[in-house]
Protein backbone atom coordinates (compact mmCIF):
# COMPACT_ATOMS: atom_id res chain seq x y z
CA UNK A 1 0.00 0.00 0.00
CA UNK A 2 1.33 3.43 -0.65
CA UNK A 3 2.89 5.46 1.94
CA UNK A 4 3.28 9.58 1.78
CA UNK A 5 6.65 10.26 1.63
CA UNK A 6 7.38 14.47 3.21
CA UNK A 7 6.16 15.81 -0.11
CA UNK A 8 2.42 14.06 0.17
CA UNK A 9 2.10 14.90 3.86
CA UNK A 10 3.38 18.70 3.44
CA UNK A 11 0.86 18.72 0.74
CA UNK A 12 -1.61 17.43 2.33
CA UNK A 13 -1.25 19.23 5.62
CA UNK A 14 -0.92 22.62 3.75
CA UNK A 15 -4.24 22.02 2.45
CA UNK A 16 -5.62 21.13 5.78
CA UNK A 17 -4.19 24.30 7.03
CA UNK A 18 -5.39 26.41 3.73
CA UNK A 19 -9.22 25.55 4.20
CA UNK A 20 -9.49 26.26 7.66
CA UNK A 21 -8.67 29.62 6.64
CA UNK A 22 -10.94 29.66 4.08
CA UNK A 23 -13.55 28.50 6.23
CA UNK A 24 -13.06 30.53 9.32
CA UNK A 25 -13.30 33.31 6.31
CA UNK A 26 -16.85 32.47 5.10
CA UNK A 27 -18.26 31.71 8.76
CA UNK A 28 -16.99 35.62 9.58
CA UNK A 29 -18.64 37.14 6.54
CA UNK A 30 -15.26 37.47 4.85
CA UNK A 31 -16.35 35.10 1.49
CA UNK A 32 -19.53 34.80 0.41
CA UNK A 33 -21.36 31.64 -0.64
CA UNK A 34 -20.05 32.14 -4.50
CA UNK A 35 -16.68 32.52 -3.50
CA UNK A 36 -16.72 29.96 -0.85
CA UNK A 37 -18.10 27.42 -3.30
CA UNK A 38 -14.84 26.28 -4.95
CA UNK A 39 -12.87 26.21 -2.37
CA UNK A 40 -15.27 23.83 -0.39
CA UNK A 41 -15.86 21.56 -3.55
CA UNK A 42 -12.19 20.75 -3.75
CA UNK A 43 -11.88 19.94 -0.19
CA UNK A 44 -14.92 17.42 -0.40
CA UNK A 45 -17.40 19.32 0.83
CA UNK A 46 -20.92 19.31 -0.39
CA UNK A 47 -24.22 20.84 1.44
CA UNK A 48 -27.31 18.54 0.99
CA UNK A 49 -30.33 18.40 2.04
CA UNK A 50 -29.90 18.84 5.65
CA UNK A 51 -26.45 18.84 6.40
CA UNK A 52 -23.04 19.32 4.93
CA UNK A 53 -21.98 15.75 3.35
CA UNK A 54 -17.73 15.17 3.64
CA UNK A 55 -16.50 13.00 0.87
CA UNK A 56 -13.11 11.38 1.96
CA UNK A 57 -10.96 10.30 -0.58
CA UNK A 58 -9.70 6.48 -0.84
CA UNK A 59 -7.41 6.26 -3.98
CA UNK A 60 -8.33 3.19 -5.74
CA UNK A 61 -9.91 1.87 -3.20
CA UNK A 62 -7.23 0.75 -0.60
CA UNK A 63 -7.67 1.39 2.80
CA UNK A 64 -5.36 0.41 6.27
CA UNK A 65 -7.23 -0.59 9.35
CA UNK A 66 -5.33 2.01 11.07
CA UNK A 67 -7.35 4.59 8.58
CA UNK A 68 -10.61 3.24 9.04
CA UNK A 69 -10.40 3.33 13.03
CA UNK A 70 -9.25 6.83 12.14
CA UNK A 71 -12.93 7.58 10.33
CA UNK A 72 -14.75 5.15 13.32
CA UNK A 73 -13.36 7.96 15.46
CA UNK A 74 -13.98 11.15 13.16
CA UNK A 75 -18.00 9.87 12.75
CA UNK A 76 -18.49 9.52 16.68
CA UNK A 77 -16.53 12.77 17.29
CA UNK A 78 -18.11 14.79 14.86
CA UNK A 79 -21.27 12.79 12.85
CA UNK A 80 -23.37 10.63 14.04
CA UNK A 81 -21.41 7.48 14.50
CA UNK A 82 -21.49 6.04 10.82
CA UNK A 83 -20.11 6.69 7.45
CA UNK A 84 -20.90 5.91 3.75
CA UNK A 85 -19.06 4.11 0.98
CA UNK A 86 -19.80 5.55 -2.14
CA UNK A 87 -19.81 4.01 -6.00
CA UNK A 88 -16.82 5.89 -6.45
CA UNK A 89 -15.00 3.60 -3.68
CA UNK A 90 -14.88 6.82 -1.31
CA UNK A 91 -16.13 7.22 2.15
CA UNK A 92 -18.75 9.85 3.02
CA UNK A 93 -19.87 11.87 6.23
CA UNK A 94 -23.11 12.75 6.12
CA UNK A 95 -23.74 14.97 9.35
CA UNK A 96 -20.16 16.94 9.80
CA UNK A 97 -20.76 20.71 10.71
CA UNK A 98 -18.99 23.21 8.44
CA UNK A 99 -16.89 25.01 11.57
CA UNK A 100 -15.39 21.03 11.94
CA UNK A 101 -14.43 20.29 8.71
CA UNK A 102 -11.16 21.82 9.23
CA UNK A 103 -10.63 19.57 12.33
CA UNK A 104 -11.20 16.38 10.69
CA UNK A 105 -9.24 16.74 7.61
CA UNK A 106 -6.92 17.35 9.80
CA UNK A 107 -7.51 13.97 12.06
CA UNK A 108 -7.46 12.63 8.28
CA UNK A 109 -4.37 13.89 7.68
CA UNK A 110 -2.40 12.67 10.52
CA UNK A 111 -3.24 8.87 9.17
CA UNK A 112 -2.24 9.92 5.23
CA UNK A 113 -6.04 11.02 3.99
CA UNK A 114 -7.64 13.56 2.84
CA UNK A 115 -10.88 14.91 0.62
CA UNK A 116 -8.74 16.53 -2.06
CA UNK A 117 -10.33 16.19 -5.44
CA UNK A 118 -13.67 14.25 -4.40
CA UNK A 119 -15.99 17.16 -5.72
CA UNK A 120 -15.69 20.05 -8.33
CA UNK A 121 -14.66 20.21 -11.44
CA UNK A 122 -11.55 18.24 -11.39
CA UNK A 123 -10.36 15.16 -12.06
CA UNK A 124 -11.68 13.03 -9.34
CA UNK A 125 -10.46 9.81 -7.46
CA UNK A 126 -9.04 7.59 -9.74
CA UNK A 127 -10.65 3.79 -9.29
CA UNK A 128 -10.11 0.39 -10.63
CA UNK A 129 -10.55 -3.26 -9.29
CA UNK A 130 -11.38 -4.25 -5.72
CA UNK A 131 -9.40 -7.29 -6.36
CA UNK A 132 -6.19 -6.10 -7.89
CA UNK A 133 -2.89 -7.37 -7.14
CA UNK A 134 -4.42 -10.88 -6.16
CA UNK A 135 -7.17 -11.69 -8.78
CA UNK A 136 -6.53 -14.93 -10.54
CA UNK A 137 -7.53 -13.39 -14.12
CA UNK A 138 -5.25 -10.31 -13.63
CA UNK A 139 -2.89 -9.55 -16.47
CA UNK A 140 -1.34 -6.70 -15.12
CA UNK A 141 -1.36 -4.77 -11.58
CA UNK A 142 -3.02 -1.98 -12.37
CA UNK A 143 -2.64 -0.64 -8.41
CA UNK A 144 1.24 1.41 -9.56
CA UNK A 145 -0.72 3.15 -12.32
CA UNK A 146 -3.35 4.61 -10.65
CA UNK A 147 -1.02 5.91 -8.01
CA UNK A 148 0.72 8.08 -10.61
CA UNK A 149 -2.22 9.08 -11.67
CA UNK A 150 -3.07 10.11 -8.42
CA UNK A 151 0.02 12.07 -8.12
CA UNK A 152 -0.10 13.26 -11.48
CA UNK A 153 -3.60 14.64 -10.86
CA UNK A 154 -3.51 15.77 -7.72
CA UNK A 155 -4.32 19.90 -7.71
CA UNK A 156 -2.46 20.09 -11.31
CA UNK A 157 -3.04 23.65 -11.96
CA UNK A 158 -4.15 23.17 -15.38
CA UNK A 159 -6.85 21.12 -14.58
CA UNK A 160 -8.45 22.59 -11.18
CA UNK A 161 -11.42 23.85 -12.90
CA UNK A 162 -12.42 21.71 -15.82
CA UNK A 163 -15.94 21.96 -18.01
CA UNK A 164 -17.56 19.60 -15.83
CA UNK A 165 -16.20 16.62 -13.54
CA UNK A 166 -13.53 14.05 -14.42
CA UNK A 167 -13.05 10.61 -13.83
CA UNK A 168 -10.70 7.86 -14.43
CA UNK A 169 -10.63 3.97 -13.93
CA UNK A 170 -7.90 1.57 -14.67
CA UNK A 171 -7.99 -2.26 -15.21
CA UNK A 172 -5.73 -4.83 -15.46
CA UNK A 173 -7.73 -8.21 -15.41
CA UNK A 174 -9.50 -10.25 -18.23
CA UNK A 175 -12.88 -9.19 -16.48
CA UNK A 176 -13.62 -5.55 -15.85
CA UNK A 177 -14.94 -4.89 -12.15
CA UNK A 178 -14.33 -1.12 -12.60
CA UNK A 179 -17.01 -0.29 -14.92
CA UNK A 180 -14.25 1.58 -16.96
CA UNK A 181 -16.06 1.59 -20.36
CA UNK A 182 -18.46 4.25 -18.30
CA UNK A 183 -15.68 6.60 -17.39
CA UNK A 184 -14.51 10.10 -19.22
CA UNK A 185 -10.97 8.06 -19.80
CA UNK A 186 -10.60 4.54 -19.17
CA UNK A 187 -7.26 2.88 -19.18
CA UNK A 188 -6.64 -0.73 -20.00
CA UNK A 189 -3.35 -2.31 -19.14
CA UNK A 190 -2.55 -5.92 -20.83
CA UNK A 191 0.23 -8.13 -22.82
CA UNK A 192 1.23 -7.61 -26.64
CA UNK A 193 2.72 -10.43 -28.05
CA UNK A 194 6.06 -10.00 -27.09
CA UNK A 195 5.00 -9.76 -23.07
CA UNK A 196 5.23 -5.92 -22.87
CA UNK A 197 2.79 -4.30 -20.87
CA UNK A 198 0.67 -1.64 -23.21
CA UNK A 199 -2.33 0.17 -22.19
CA UNK A 200 -5.70 0.74 -24.30
CA UNK A 201 -7.13 4.35 -23.75
CA UNK A 202 -10.88 4.93 -24.10
CA UNK A 203 -12.48 8.30 -23.96
CA UNK A 204 -16.27 9.28 -23.81
CA UNK A 205 -17.68 7.34 -21.60
CA UNK A 206 -20.17 8.69 -18.78
CA UNK A 207 -23.48 7.98 -16.77
CA UNK A 208 -26.09 10.67 -15.88
CA UNK A 209 -28.65 12.41 -18.27
CA UNK A 210 -26.92 11.23 -21.09
CA UNK A 211 -24.98 7.77 -20.78
CA UNK A 212 -22.47 6.61 -22.96
CA UNK A 213 -19.96 3.97 -23.27
CA UNK A 214 -16.66 5.01 -24.10
CA UNK A 215 -15.24 4.65 -27.30
CA UNK A 216 -11.34 3.36 -28.59
CA UNK A 217 -8.92 6.30 -28.68
CA UNK A 218 -5.61 4.32 -29.10
CA UNK A 219 -5.28 0.61 -28.61
CA UNK A 220 -1.69 0.29 -28.32
CA UNK A 221 0.46 3.14 -25.84
CA UNK A 222 3.83 2.71 -24.05
CA UNK A 223 3.55 2.56 -19.94
CA UNK A 224 6.11 5.52 -20.04
CA UNK A 225 3.61 7.64 -22.08
CA UNK A 226 0.40 7.26 -20.22
CA UNK A 227 0.45 10.42 -18.26
CA UNK A 228 1.40 12.63 -21.28
CA UNK A 229 -1.45 10.86 -22.96
CA UNK A 230 -3.69 11.27 -21.02
CA UNK A 231 -2.52 15.00 -20.14
CA UNK A 232 -3.50 15.36 -23.79
CA UNK A 233 -6.66 14.46 -23.76
CA UNK A 234 -7.31 16.74 -20.94
CA UNK A 235 -6.21 19.74 -22.86
CA UNK A 236 -8.22 19.18 -25.60
CA UNK A 237 -11.52 18.77 -23.38
CA UNK A 238 -10.62 21.43 -21.58
CA UNK A 239 -10.09 23.78 -24.73
CA UNK A 240 -13.21 22.63 -26.69
CA UNK A 241 -15.42 21.04 -23.80
CA UNK A 242 -18.72 23.29 -22.98
CA UNK A 243 -19.01 25.35 -20.22
CA UNK A 244 -22.01 27.37 -21.11
CA UNK A 245 -24.02 24.26 -20.19
CA UNK A 246 -23.44 22.37 -17.25
CA UNK A 247 -25.94 19.35 -18.36
CA UNK A 248 -23.24 19.91 -21.80
CA UNK A 249 -19.98 20.19 -20.20
CA UNK A 250 -19.05 16.30 -19.83
CA UNK A 251 -16.29 15.18 -22.18
CA UNK A 252 -18.99 12.13 -23.78
CA UNK A 253 -20.82 15.43 -25.24
CA UNK A 254 -17.47 16.76 -26.85
CA UNK A 255 -16.70 13.13 -28.18
CA UNK A 256 -20.05 12.60 -29.46
CA UNK A 257 -20.22 16.13 -31.22
CA UNK A 258 -16.34 16.04 -32.43
CA UNK A 259 -16.94 12.44 -33.53
CA UNK A 260 -14.16 9.86 -32.01
CA UNK A 261 -11.77 10.20 -35.40
CA UNK A 262 -11.49 13.97 -34.81
CA UNK A 263 -11.43 13.88 -31.40
CA UNK A 264 -8.61 11.47 -31.51
CA UNK A 265 -7.09 13.41 -34.22
CA UNK A 266 -6.90 16.41 -32.09
CA UNK A 267 -5.41 14.29 -29.15
CA UNK A 268 -2.76 12.78 -30.96
CA UNK A 269 -1.59 15.65 -32.18
CA UNK A 270 -1.50 17.52 -29.07
CA UNK A 271 0.06 14.41 -27.83
CA UNK A 272 2.76 14.52 -30.32
CA UNK A 273 3.87 17.86 -28.92
CA UNK A 274 5.68 16.50 -26.87
CA UNK A 275 5.08 16.29 -23.00
CA UNK A 276 7.08 16.51 -19.65
CA UNK A 277 5.44 13.16 -18.02
CA UNK A 278 7.62 10.57 -19.50
CA UNK A 279 7.72 7.71 -17.22
CA UNK A 280 10.76 5.35 -16.98
CA UNK A 281 10.72 2.31 -16.00
CA UNK A 282 12.91 3.05 -12.92
CA UNK A 283 9.96 5.54 -11.58
CA UNK A 284 6.76 3.08 -12.51
CA UNK A 285 9.05 -0.08 -10.75
CA UNK A 286 9.78 2.47 -7.48
CA UNK A 287 6.23 3.29 -7.40
CA UNK A 288 4.82 -0.59 -8.09
CA UNK A 289 7.49 -1.39 -5.21
CA UNK A 290 4.77 -0.09 -2.70
CA UNK A 291 2.28 -2.41 -3.82
CA UNK A 292 4.94 -5.51 -3.68
CA UNK A 293 3.02 -9.20 -1.80
CA UNK A 294 2.71 -8.68 2.01
CA UNK A 295 4.29 -11.74 3.76
CA UNK A 296 2.51 -14.55 2.58
CA UNK A 297 2.82 -17.96 4.72
CA UNK A 298 4.52 -20.68 3.21
CA UNK A 299 1.43 -23.09 2.80
CA UNK A 300 0.61 -26.43 1.46
CA UNK A 301 -2.03 -25.33 -0.27
CA UNK A 302 -3.55 -29.08 -0.24
CA UNK A 303 -3.49 -29.20 3.70
CA UNK A 304 -5.67 -25.98 3.47
CA UNK A 305 -8.15 -26.84 1.03
CA UNK A 306 -8.29 -29.61 3.24
CA UNK A 307 -9.05 -28.03 6.26
CA UNK A 308 -11.60 -25.42 4.07
CA UNK A 309 -13.23 -28.41 2.33
CA UNK A 310 -14.15 -29.99 6.21
CA UNK A 311 -15.59 -26.92 7.84
CA UNK A 312 -17.75 -26.63 4.44
CA UNK A 313 -19.08 -30.44 4.54
CA UNK A 314 -19.82 -29.62 8.53
CA UNK A 315 -22.31 -26.00 7.80
CA UNK A 316 -24.52 -25.76 4.48
CA UNK A 317 -24.31 -22.16 5.69
CA UNK A 318 -20.48 -21.40 5.86
CA UNK A 319 -20.31 -23.37 2.39
CA UNK A 320 -22.82 -21.33 0.50
CA UNK A 321 -20.86 -17.85 2.27
CA UNK A 322 -17.53 -19.36 0.84
CA UNK A 323 -18.88 -19.74 -2.77
CA UNK A 324 -20.36 -16.52 -2.90
CA UNK A 325 -18.72 -14.14 -1.22
CA UNK A 326 -14.87 -15.50 -1.67
CA UNK A 327 -13.09 -16.01 -5.11
CA UNK A 328 -10.06 -17.25 -6.13
CA UNK A 329 -6.19 -16.14 -5.63
CA UNK A 330 -3.27 -15.34 -7.19
CA UNK A 331 -1.12 -17.12 -4.26
CA UNK A 332 -2.26 -21.21 -3.92
CA UNK A 333 -3.63 -21.16 -0.14
CA UNK A 334 -5.66 -18.07 0.36
CA UNK A 335 -8.63 -16.61 -1.25
CA UNK A 336 -10.21 -12.94 -1.68
CA UNK A 337 -13.04 -12.24 0.40
CA UNK A 338 -16.14 -9.74 0.26
CA UNK A 339 -18.09 -8.46 3.33
CA UNK A 340 -21.36 -7.30 1.90
CA UNK A 341 -22.75 -3.94 3.78
CA UNK A 342 -26.63 -4.58 2.55
CA UNK A 343 -27.91 -5.79 5.68
CA UNK A 344 -31.82 -5.47 5.65
CA UNK A 345 -33.15 -2.63 7.23
CA UNK A 346 -30.30 -0.36 6.69
CA UNK A 347 -29.34 1.71 4.05
CA UNK A 348 -26.74 -0.19 1.71
CA UNK A 349 -23.10 0.71 2.38
CA UNK A 350 -23.61 2.15 5.98
CA UNK A 351 -21.01 1.32 8.09
CA UNK A 352 -21.37 1.88 12.07
CA UNK A 353 -18.16 3.41 14.10
CA UNK A 354 -18.11 0.19 15.81
CA UNK A 355 -18.32 -2.04 12.51
CA UNK A 356 -15.39 0.01 11.43
CA UNK A 357 -13.37 -0.92 14.19
CA UNK A 358 -14.27 -4.31 14.21
CA UNK A 359 -13.37 -4.82 10.41
CA UNK A 360 -9.80 -2.99 11.38
CA UNK A 361 -9.40 -5.80 14.03
CA UNK A 362 -10.27 -8.41 11.39
CA UNK A 363 -8.27 -7.10 9.11
CA UNK A 364 -5.01 -7.22 11.12
CA UNK A 365 -6.33 -10.43 12.13
CA UNK A 366 -6.69 -11.86 8.89
CA UNK A 367 -5.55 -9.32 5.51
CA UNK A 368 -2.13 -7.79 6.35
CA UNK A 369 -4.24 -4.79 7.94
CA UNK A 370 -5.50 -3.45 4.80
CA UNK A 371 -8.98 -3.54 3.20
CA UNK A 372 -10.67 -2.46 0.07
CA UNK A 373 -13.90 -0.25 -0.51
CA UNK A 374 -15.97 -1.32 -3.79
CA UNK A 375 -18.25 0.57 -6.05
CA UNK A 376 -20.88 -2.07 -4.79
CA UNK A 377 -20.56 -0.12 -1.93
CA UNK A 378 -19.32 -3.35 -0.12
CA UNK A 379 -15.71 -4.13 1.87
CA UNK A 380 -12.79 -6.81 0.85
CA UNK A 381 -10.32 -8.57 2.83
CA UNK A 382 -7.88 -9.43 0.02
CA UNK A 383 -5.69 -12.23 1.52
CA UNK A 384 -7.27 -14.49 3.98
CA UNK A 385 -5.62 -17.84 4.30
CA UNK A 386 -8.65 -20.61 3.53
CA UNK A 387 -8.07 -22.57 6.58
CA UNK A 388 -9.24 -19.27 8.76
CA UNK A 389 -12.08 -18.46 6.64
CA UNK A 390 -14.28 -20.25 8.93
CA UNK A 391 -12.88 -18.20 11.87
CA UNK A 392 -13.29 -15.17 9.73
CA UNK A 393 -16.87 -16.14 9.28
CA UNK A 394 -17.93 -16.30 12.65
CA UNK A 395 -16.39 -13.13 13.86
CA UNK A 396 -18.48 -11.70 10.90
CA UNK A 397 -21.71 -13.29 12.47
CA UNK A 398 -21.91 -10.80 15.30
CA UNK A 399 -21.32 -8.02 13.07
CA UNK A 400 -24.16 -8.18 11.04
CA UNK A 401 -22.21 -8.66 7.95
CA UNK A 402 -21.80 -12.16 7.43
CA UNK A 403 -24.79 -12.20 4.69
CA UNK A 404 -23.82 -14.52 1.37
CA UNK A 405 -25.51 -12.51 -1.42
CA UNK A 406 -22.50 -11.35 -3.28
CA UNK A 407 -23.29 -10.75 -6.12
CA UNK A 408 -27.09 -11.36 -6.53
CA UNK A 409 -30.71 -9.27 -5.83
CA UNK A 410 -30.41 -8.17 -2.39
CA UNK A 411 -26.84 -6.97 -3.15
CA UNK A 412 -27.62 -4.05 -4.57
CA UNK A 413 -25.93 -0.53 -5.48
CA UNK A 414 -27.78 2.56 -4.07
CA UNK A 415 -27.36 6.31 -3.94
CA UNK A 416 -28.44 8.22 -0.40
CA UNK A 417 -30.94 9.82 -2.27
CA UNK A 418 -33.86 12.26 -1.38
CA UNK A 419 -32.96 11.31 2.30
CA UNK A 420 -30.02 13.32 1.93
CA UNK A 421 -28.92 14.50 -1.25
CA UNK A 422 -30.68 17.90 -2.23
CA UNK A 423 -30.21 16.96 -6.01
CA UNK A 424 -32.08 13.70 -5.55
CA UNK A 425 -35.98 13.88 -7.14
CA UNK A 426 -36.92 10.75 -4.88
CA UNK A 427 -36.07 8.61 -2.46
CA UNK A 428 -34.00 5.73 -2.96
CA UNK A 429 -32.88 4.03 0.36
CA UNK A 430 -36.84 3.00 1.44
CA UNK A 431 -36.94 1.14 -1.83
CA UNK A 432 -33.83 -0.55 -1.20
CA UNK A 433 -35.29 -1.83 1.52
CA UNK A 434 -38.67 -2.59 0.42
CA UNK A 435 -36.54 -4.40 -2.11
CA UNK A 436 -34.31 -6.12 0.25
CA UNK A 437 -37.55 -7.34 2.24
CA UNK A 438 -39.28 -8.82 -0.34
CA UNK A 439 -36.35 -10.86 -1.75
CA UNK A 440 -34.89 -11.75 1.37
CA UNK A 441 -34.78 -15.57 0.94
CA UNK A 442 -31.34 -16.81 0.17
CA UNK A 443 -32.66 -19.83 -1.37
CA UNK A 444 -34.50 -17.95 -3.79
CA UNK A 445 -31.89 -15.06 -4.14
CA UNK A 446 -29.94 -18.47 -5.70
CA UNK A 447 -32.60 -19.43 -7.54
CA UNK A 448 -32.45 -16.02 -9.41
CA UNK A 449 -28.28 -16.12 -9.80
CA UNK A 450 -26.54 -13.02 -10.20
CA UNK A 451 -28.89 -10.43 -10.65
CA UNK A 452 -27.08 -6.94 -9.93
CA UNK A 453 -30.05 -4.14 -9.48
CA UNK A 454 -28.72 -0.53 -9.16
CA UNK A 455 -30.97 2.36 -7.68
CA UNK A 456 -30.39 6.35 -8.28
CA UNK A 457 -32.54 9.04 -6.96
CA UNK A 458 -32.19 11.18 -9.61
CA UNK A 459 -30.83 11.75 -13.50
CA UNK A 460 -27.16 12.21 -11.78
CA UNK A 461 -26.59 8.35 -11.52
CA UNK A 462 -24.75 7.93 -8.52
CA UNK A 463 -26.61 4.31 -8.03
CA UNK A 464 -25.20 3.29 -11.24
CA UNK A 465 -28.85 2.22 -12.95
CA UNK A 466 -28.32 2.93 -16.34
CA UNK A 467 -25.84 -0.82 -16.56
CA UNK A 468 -27.68 -2.59 -13.31
CA UNK A 469 -29.41 -5.60 -15.65
CA UNK A 470 -32.23 -4.26 -13.33
CA UNK A 471 -31.98 -0.44 -13.21
CA UNK A 472 -34.59 1.84 -10.99
CA UNK A 473 -34.73 5.89 -11.16
CA UNK A 474 -36.40 8.13 -9.28
CA UNK A 475 -37.86 10.71 -11.13
CA UNK A 476 -40.62 13.81 -10.16
CA UNK A 477 -44.19 13.66 -11.50
CA UNK A 478 -45.87 16.73 -10.65
CA UNK A 479 -44.18 17.05 -7.24
CA UNK A 480 -44.83 13.17 -6.65
CA UNK A 481 -42.38 10.50 -6.33
CA UNK A 482 -41.87 8.09 -8.94
CA UNK A 483 -39.85 5.56 -10.34
CA UNK A 484 -38.70 4.24 -13.66
CA UNK A 485 -37.25 0.76 -14.36
CA UNK A 486 -34.42 0.08 -16.98
CA UNK A 487 -33.14 -3.36 -17.80
CA UNK A 488 -30.23 -5.22 -19.69
CA UNK A 489 -27.33 -2.99 -18.44
CA UNK A 490 -23.96 -4.11 -18.49
CA UNK A 491 -20.66 -3.16 -16.96
CA UNK A 492 -18.39 -6.07 -17.23
CA UNK A 493 -18.06 -7.89 -20.68
CA UNK A 494 -19.70 -5.70 -23.43
CA UNK A 495 -20.78 -2.40 -22.02
CA UNK A 496 -24.03 -1.96 -22.36
CA UNK A 497 -26.89 0.77 -21.16
CA UNK A 498 -29.74 -0.52 -20.19
CA UNK A 499 -33.32 -0.14 -21.88
CA UNK A 500 -36.24 1.85 -20.50
CA UNK A 501 -38.91 -0.71 -20.02
CA UNK A 502 -42.21 1.85 -20.02
CA UNK A 503 -44.20 4.39 -17.56
CA UNK A 504 -42.71 4.88 -14.58
CA UNK A 505 -44.29 3.42 -10.80
CA UNK A 506 -45.27 4.49 -7.51
CA UNK A 507 -43.02 3.46 -4.75
CA UNK A 508 -45.88 1.23 -3.65
CA UNK A 509 -45.69 -0.62 -7.03
CA UNK A 510 -42.23 -1.55 -7.12
CA UNK A 511 -42.10 -4.50 -5.47
CA UNK A 512 -44.26 -6.23 -7.27
CA UNK A 513 -43.43 -4.87 -10.23
CA UNK A 514 -39.83 -5.96 -10.08
CA UNK A 515 -41.24 -9.83 -8.77
CA UNK A 516 -43.13 -10.02 -12.30
CA UNK A 517 -40.35 -9.36 -14.42
CA UNK A 518 -38.05 -12.06 -11.76
CA UNK A 519 -41.39 -14.28 -12.70
CA UNK A 520 -40.83 -14.22 -16.15
CA UNK A 521 -37.17 -14.39 -16.17
CA UNK A 522 -37.55 -17.55 -14.33
CA UNK A 523 -40.07 -19.19 -16.61
CA UNK A 524 -37.89 -17.67 -19.96
CA UNK A 525 -34.76 -19.26 -19.14
CA UNK A 526 -33.91 -22.51 -20.80
CA UNK A 527 -31.21 -23.67 -18.23
CA UNK A 528 -30.37 -23.35 -14.06
CA UNK A 529 -27.17 -21.33 -15.54
CA UNK A 530 -28.85 -18.95 -17.86
CA UNK A 531 -28.55 -15.53 -15.78
CA UNK A 532 -31.04 -12.88 -15.50
CA UNK A 533 -28.68 -10.57 -18.05
CA UNK A 534 -28.24 -13.97 -20.35
CA UNK A 535 -32.18 -14.13 -20.40
CA UNK A 536 -32.35 -10.41 -21.41
CA UNK A 537 -30.22 -10.27 -23.97
CA UNK A 538 -31.97 -13.78 -25.86
CA UNK A 539 -35.07 -12.47 -25.90
CA UNK A 540 -34.89 -8.76 -25.56
CA UNK A 541 -37.31 -6.11 -24.26
CA UNK A 542 -40.79 -6.65 -25.10
CA UNK A 543 -41.61 -10.01 -23.50
CA UNK A 544 -40.50 -8.46 -20.30
CA UNK A 545 -42.22 -5.39 -21.14
CA UNK A 546 -45.99 -6.98 -22.11
CA UNK A 547 -44.92 -9.31 -18.80
CA UNK A 548 -45.63 -6.06 -16.87
CA UNK A 549 -47.60 -4.00 -18.38
CA UNK A 550 -49.62 -6.51 -20.38
CA UNK A 551 -49.82 -6.83 -24.09
CA UNK A 552 -49.52 -4.02 -26.23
Amino acid sequence: MYQYDDLDQRLVDDRVAQFRQQTQRYLAGELSDAEFLPLRLQNGLYIQRLAPMLRIAVPYGLISSRQLRAIASISRRYDKGYAHISTRQNIQLNWPRLEDVPDILADLAAVQMHAIQTSGNCIRNTTTDQFAGVADDEIVDPRPYCELIRQWSTLHPEFAFLPRKFKIAVNGARSDRAATRFHDVAVELYENDAAEVRLRVYAGGGLGRTPMVASLLREELPPAEMLNYLEAVLRVYNLHGRRDNKYKARIKILVKAMGIEAFRAAVEAEWDRGGENTLSADTIAAVARHFSAPPYAELDPQTERQGLDEAKARDPLFTTWVERNSRGHQRPGYRAVTITLKATGLAPGDLSAGQMEALADLAERFSFGELRTTHEQNIVLADVRESELLDLWRALQPLGLAAANAGLITDLICCPGGDFCSLANAKSIPVAQALQERFEALDYQYDLGPLELNISGCMNACGHHHVGHIGILGVDKKGQEFYQVCLGGSQNGEARVAQILGPSFSRAELPEMIDRLLQHYLQQRESDDETFLNVFQRIGLKPFKEAVYGPA
